[in-house]
């Protein structure tokens, strides 16, 4: 568990140098060395992008944390226990923590991000989950979260039986991802020609999916969560939901121009975040890439979206653990 330490003056998060062997530099950004298939940074830009996806994913919930029967699965006995996997700077965690004051939340993340000063029944650990060797017993959490750690995750299918273990039966797994095809127009890039859309825009998406698939990460995850739950064959009652999220300012809606000015500005901090990536695979004409796909971004020519993938389930009460 990561104990307080030294606060940097110029941020809140823990930057520990007990803790320095757990990153690495790369082109002038910061990484977790212990998960090497994660390759975004892991540095203030980043951290101002997670604030951003923390924000973004509420809007889409009404302004809940969750979605499902996770409340009525937590309200029961005198403490519940949530395991947030991917947990980043924390936000959700702790957020939970004070929404629910009975519920004993456990972050798990690769680097050491998180503040210093948390919620009483909030902590911390550094874990990789792509590791096999959990220190959890069967059965000891009451929900598990995790959220936008697909980049990370070289088996998925080995983490959705490894949630199921560690659920209690009855217990709410909640998945929340983002498709990485992108739309234009409400079209997706698949109905455009080579010459046509939003030609930058398409081909950093397309060059991300690449270089992820050289990491032997499964692009196509988010669109399978339910066909990847029921393999596990120890959940039940298994919702999947989709939406279309505006990216920029051009909704009329009140609430959905909200979600599309949060991705717009959480988009403007990913790209120049992918450069080491695509620098590291070898991707020629690297800055012009992200530069085209800014000016696609910022011009409003297209009405750019993408589409988030929610999926939640109970643990099977008829399965042993």
């Amino acid at each position: 568990m990561l104990e307080a330490a030294e606060e940097n003056d110029d941020d809140q998060y823990l930057h520990i140098d007990d803790y320095s062997s757990l990153f690495y530099e790369m082109h002038g950004r910061k990484f977790s060395d212990l998960n090497r298939s994660y390759m975004l940074p892991v540095d203030k830009d980043e951290f101002q992008r997670f604030e951003l996806v923390n924000r973004l994913v509420k809007s889409i919930l009404n302004g809940s944390l969750f979605c499902g029967p996770v409340k009525k699965n937590l309200q029961f006995g005198p403490y519940r226990r949530v395991l947030d996997i991917g947990t980043g700077t924390g936000l959700w965690a702790m957020e939970l923590c004070d929404l629910m004051p009975w519920v004993r939340v456990t972050g798990v993340d690769t680097v050491a991000i998180q503040p210093i000063e948390v919620p009483p029944r909030c902590r911390f650990e550094i874990w990789d989950v792509n590791n096999p060797d959990y220190s959890y017993d069967n059965g000891h959490f009451d929900f598990i979260h995790a959220r936008y750690i697909q980049e990370g995750i070289t088996d998925f299918p080995k983490l959705l039986g490894q949630i199921g273990r560690l659920l209690r039966p009855g217990g709410i797994v909640l998945l929340i991802e983002p498709d990485l095809c992108q739309f234009a127009d409400g079209k997706p890039e698949s109905e455009y020609t080579d010459d046509t859309g939003p030609r930058g825009w398409f081909t950093l998406w397309e060059t991300y999916r690449n270089c992820l698939t050289l990491l032997e990460i499964d692009v196509t995850v988010p669109r399978r969560f339910r066909e990847l739950l029921e393999d596990t064959l120890v959940f039940e009652d298994i919702h999947v939901h989709e939406g279309i999220i505006p990216i920029g300012f051009y909704p009329a809606d009140e609430s959905e121009l909200s979600v599309g000015q949060l991705q717009w500005m959480a988009h403007e901090l990913f790209l120049p975040g992918l450069k080491p990536m695509f620098l590291h695979f070898g991707v020629p004409d690297v800055d012009r890439i992200i530069k085209d796909a800014q000016r696609d971004l910022y011009s409003g020519d297209f009405q750019l979206s993408g589409r988030l993938h929610i999926a939640y389930a109970t643990r099977r009460e008829d399965e042993p653990v």
